[in-house]
């Protein structure tokens, strides 16, 4: 049996969270409970999280890390994760179309202490102002998207995919070339003219997360909100993947409860089982126990990176080697738990069917979404190029890269910023 809601409540306040924590969840938990509701017919019927989203907005959920004095919850990075966790296992599709949001509200904070233009931008984010992303081209590598400025005016013209959560969002984080080759980062109104997000992402799996295309056609832009992408917060990818450890360790959990409540409920037994009722026999209970064992690591391991964030979130006042030494730590743990859990969670969620019958398979009960949704989350930032990169650090002591890109063979795809995929 999983171990009940109440038990790992409590066991999360006990562990990791003080009076800020308790006052968030007690806002938060409650609207998890209603998105938990529904997740299963809005994948049935590819129904986007529209008011799911809205009611998370209309909380302040995406203003959580973002200091009380500027209207949010002042959550540290373990308590955060601790909530991001329970949010992706009643629908993991939220928490990643919120990925670029959380990340972009990071990047306003980092910067935050030593300039005092990004609290207005804080502000705003704890307002319920959300936004998405818009990094990753189709086709050639680097970045083709342009920000011209020779007309006065900023004009962003481009086609990006994979730019997750835009669709929900009010803000949109992008990357551009100005016309002399340099890298920028540009938010955008998503009302702006020129701007069309489309829901044409056609995945297998997390296909409620907006993951589609946006276009942008000379789409004015204010110089405020334009940054050099060099400047960008130095563990940013590290955040990145975090959010989708975070999904994965929150299907690794609904996995063990849907195991839980199929086998419970189960009356039909084989002719050659163990146990007159399902519930009792010894294997079919030990398949159970083992996926709740790989949730648990996968919950264990991600809380554990989510604690080396707050550690570099911390080093942002240190000397240079040692905010270098906390973005190292950073990148390889997150790299280590994505090499574990890209396989583990898979196989959690494929495990489930063992202790079942074929009736599991009906698409009325989408037992298979959470097999799809890790599948697809685990094709992010491929994991075997990190272990390879895990391993030149253990052997060599190789500094692990920080950013890349993805484009056609021969592209320079290695040395333009626009590849943590924000899918």
């Amino acid at each position: 049996m999983s171990i009940p809601q109440s038990t790992y409540e409590s066991t999360i306040e006990s562990t990791i969270g003080g009076s800020a924590f308790s006052a968030a969840a007690s806002i938060y938990r409650p609207i998890f409970d209603r998105i938990a509701a529904g997740a299963a017919v809005r994948e049935r019927e590819r129904t986007l999280p529209f008011e799911q989203i809205g009611w998370l907005r209309d909380a302040g959920f995406g203003g959580a890390r973002i200091p009380a004095e500027l209207g949010g919850n002042g959550l540290s990075w373990e308590e955060f994760t601790a909530l991001l966790i329970e949010l992706a296992a009643a629908d993991s599709n939220v928490p990643q179309a919120l990925r670029a949001h959380i990340a972009l509200v990071e990047e306003h904070l980092y910067h935050h202490t030593v300039d005092a233009g990004r609290a207005p931008w804080l502000r705003r984010f704890a307002a319920g102002e959300i936004a998405g992303s818009a990094w990753t081209e189709p086709g050639a590598g680097g970045t083709a998207t342009t920000l011209d400025d020779s007309s006065g005016t900023p004009l962003l013209t481009g086609r990006k995919f994979y730019t997750t959560g835009t669709i929900f969002a009010d803000w949109v984080d992008v990357t551009a070339r100005r016309p002399d080759g340099s890298e920028v980062s540009v938010v955008v109104s998503t009302r702006a003219p020129g701007v069309e997000t489309l829901d044409d992402w056609d995945g297998f799996g997390q296909r409620l997360t907006g993951s589609g295309t946006t276009t942008f056609h000379n789409t004015p832009v204010d110089p405020a909100n334009v940054s050099d992408f060099a400047d960008r917060f130095p563990y940013q990818t590290a955040v990145y993947q975090h959010l989708l450890l975070i999904t994965l360790a929150g299907i690794g959990r609904a996995v063990v409860a849907d195991a839980a409540e199929q086998v419970r409920g189960r009356t039909r037994v084989f002719g050659h089982g163990n146990a007159p009722l399902v519930r009792e026999d010894p294997q079919i209970l030990q398949i159970v126990g083992e996926i709740s064992a790989k949730a648990y690591v996968a919950e264990a391991a991600t809380l554990r990176v989510a604690r080396s964030l707050d550690n570099v979130y911390a080093a942002r006042h240190l000397d240079a080697d040692a905010e270098r030494t906390a973005n190292i730590a950073v990148e390889l743990e997150s790299g280590q738990a994505q090499v574990v859990l890209s396989t583990l969670i898979p196989d959690a969620a494929g495990a489930l069917f063992n202790a079942l019958g074929a009736s599991s398979t009906s698409t009325s009960k989408q037992l298979d979404r959470h097999w799809r949704n890790a599948r697809t989350v685990a094709t992010h930032n491929p994991f075997v190029y990190k272990a390879r990169i895990i391993g030149d650090f253990e052997v060599n002591g190789t500094e692990p890269p920080y950013v890349w890109s993805i484009g056609e063979a021969g592209a320079d795809t290695h040395q333009h910023p626009t590849a943590v995929v924000p899918a």
